[in-house]
């Protein structure tokens, strides 16, 4: 199967360059940008598998996407969630050392590894928002790195709070797309750690749990501290 896709540059009704497009669900409706093949996951649906041929990287539209490796003692490391603007499946070599599911519905364009450099070369916003993009995440593994060896069980939700508040939402209120089982995956944790943090930090006034994924940070000072 062959998508065609033209260039912001083109005014042709021809396309410039047609890319191979992987075996994915039907297109999403969203309107898609100039370059690249867009596509849409259902809740827990998977986007490629840990070993697959790494021949395309991504960038999320919409919702959420987890990477994750399975450990040989069958515990689940998720190595990170992508959001809105953020890319992933970037590899230096020919498979993807992580799986990616959707958290929940979302949007994904994929582009083809082998002319990504084409592409950047042609747009230079596609070349702006790729390098940030991979700057960012470099930037919040070094953070997890950091978080996953030095840090106790509240000072790591507190991070991973005030993350998510900083990315998700633009105010100290928040609804968070991942269960709890996604976030003690996430941070190290058993979800039965994570349930006793998140009340510790009820009962300490520094957070409010109107539900299970809706968290007010009612002291976000208070967990400034913990991250410090």
């Amino acid at each position: 199967m062959h998508t065609a896709l033209v260039t912001k540059a083109s005014s042709s009704a021809l396309p410039l360059f047609t890319l191979e497009a992987p075996q994915f669900h039907k297109p999403a409706d969203t309107a898609a940008p100039a370059v690249g093949s867009v596509h849409s996951y259902a809740k827990d649906e998977e986007i490629f598998a840990e070993g697959d041929r790494a021949g395309f990287v991504y960038k999320v539209l919409s919702g959420v996407v987890r990477t994750s490796k399975l450990l040989s003692d069958g515990r689940r490391q998720i190595d990170a969630f992508h959001l809105a603007g953020d890319i992933f499946g970037i590899e230096a070599g020919d498979e993807y050392r992580f799986c990616a599911e959707a958290v929940g519905d979302c949007v994904v364009i994929a582009y083809r590894r082998s002319n990504l450099a084409v592409l950047m070369g042609n747009d230079t916003q596609l070349a702006q928002d790729m390098t940030m993009g991979m700057m960012r995440s470099l930037v919040r593994a070094q953070n997890h790195m950091l978080l996953l060896g030095r840090k106790s069980a509240l000072e790591k939700i507190a991070t991973f709070l005030l993350d998510m508040a900083e990315r998700i939402s633009d105010s100290d209120s928040l609804d968070l797309p991942m269960s709890r089982t996604d976030i003690a995956d996430h941070l190290g944790l058993t979800i039965e750690t994570v349930s006793r943090s998140f009340t510790q930090l009820e009962r300490q006034g520094v957070i409010e749990l109107p539900s299970a994924r809706h968290v007010v940070l009612s002291n976000k000072a208070a967990l400034e501290r913990l991250n410090a």
